[in-house]
């Protein structure tokens, strides 16, 4: 809980056994594990999903073959990500006393910390991590904020709001994709929705081919929205039994369709597997919003993909944080666990 991997990449000599990632716990093509995509992360127009088939039709195509995207002009300028981008290295960059007044609880996702420890033989990312509940709005836990800097809960309020206004727009195209009705997918919020913000630090690892930034897995909420930074990458998508890089778009956000939307879609849309590389000489840092129904409602497939033809493929299920992360550290699927 003590030694945030920042501390131990800047005084450690030797890297720890916890971090050295494993053959068995890999996925793919790993002697491909840097390859480009011969077309590239498709490039979705936001601004069109309402007013363009064919844009909505690469939408669906996008979301059935790769899970993810890249989304340009989806509203937000670009000055603002640039603000996003600020507030993040503000919090890393503060002084470890006063990052640790944030620490998260020992059995607690929200805070600041690393990997919650749940076995002696998990293997451990290479980042430090902070986790902050952003909506419901009487669900925050100001304790976990930075302290005296409200120019950071500034920041992530406006931005929690504009994203919020995306998924709502991303939610309806892929329901009109489908040809269902348009918020057949929000009615599986109920009345609130659930966001969580998780800022990244990957530390420079000297050993950068040893280790993971973060584990093979796929998001467990409904949509995963990330701001990359603008240099340095990382973020890679499995695709066809391999893996491909996710460049950085200027002022686009990249954004994988994932767990709870593969359940409700019936298995149409795919939930990416991904993972994340660390860099030997420059930090990375990312910023994820997590956007999902409320933890106490039952998600499911919709009512209109189900027909003689198409069965069921899920059952119906309360996907709980809890629940995804007990399943992420022991390098499990938990969307495995909701099939029929």
């Amino acid at each position: 809980m003590n030694n945030q991997v920042h501390e131990i990449a800047a005084h450690c000599d030797q890297l720890p056994e916890r971090f050295i990632r494993k053959d068995d716990e890999e996925y793919g093509n790993i002697t491909n594990a840097s390859a480009s995509s011969p077309t590239g992360i498709p490039v979705i127009d936001v601004s069109l999903l309402t007013s363009s088939h064919s844009e909505l039709d690469r939408l669906k195509s996008a979301i059935t073959t790769w899970g993810c995207f890249q989304a340009i002009n989806h509203g937000i300028e670009g000055s603002f990500l640039d603000k996003v981008r600020e507030i993040s290295g503000l919090f890393f960059n503060l002084s470890a006393d006063e990052k640790k007044k944030c620490l998260r609880e020992e059995n607690d996702i929200e805070g600041y910390g690393n990997d919650m420890v749940l076995s002696d033989n998990q293997t451990l990312d290479w980042t430090d991590r902070l986790y902050l509940n952003v909506l419901p709005q009487d669900q925050k836990r100001l304790q976990f904020w930075p302290q005296n800097h409200t120019y950071f809960r500034e920041v992530v309020n406006e931005y929690c709001s504009k994203i919020e206004f995306i998924n709502e727009v991303i939610l309806k195209a892929l329901a009109r994709s489908l040809n269902l009705e348009e918020n057949c997918f929000l009615d599986q919020y109920g009345t609130a929705s659930k966001m969580i913000a998780r800022f990244n630090y990957y530390p420079p690892c000297p050993w950068a081919d040893k280790v993971l930034g973060l584990k093979p897995h796929s998001d467990g909420s409904a949509i995963t929205f990330l701001l990359q930074g603008k240099e340095v990458e990382g973020l890679q998508v499995l695709k066809d039994g391999q893996w491909f890089g996710v460049p950085s778009v200027p002022d686009a956000l990249t954004i994988n369709v994932v767990d709870q939307m593969e359940i409700m879609s019936n298995g149409i849309f795919k939930s990416p597997m991904h993972r994340v590389l660390v860099s030997s000489k420059d930090q990375r840092i990312t910023v994820a919003m997590f956007c999902m129904p409320q933890t106490e409602k039952d998600i499911g497939p919709v009512d209109g993909l189900i027909t003689d033809g198409t069965p069921r493929l899920y059952k119906n299920v309360t996907y709980s944080i809890e629940f995804y992360l007990k399943n992420y550290q022991q390098g499990t699927r938990s969307i495995d666990a909701c099939k029929i």
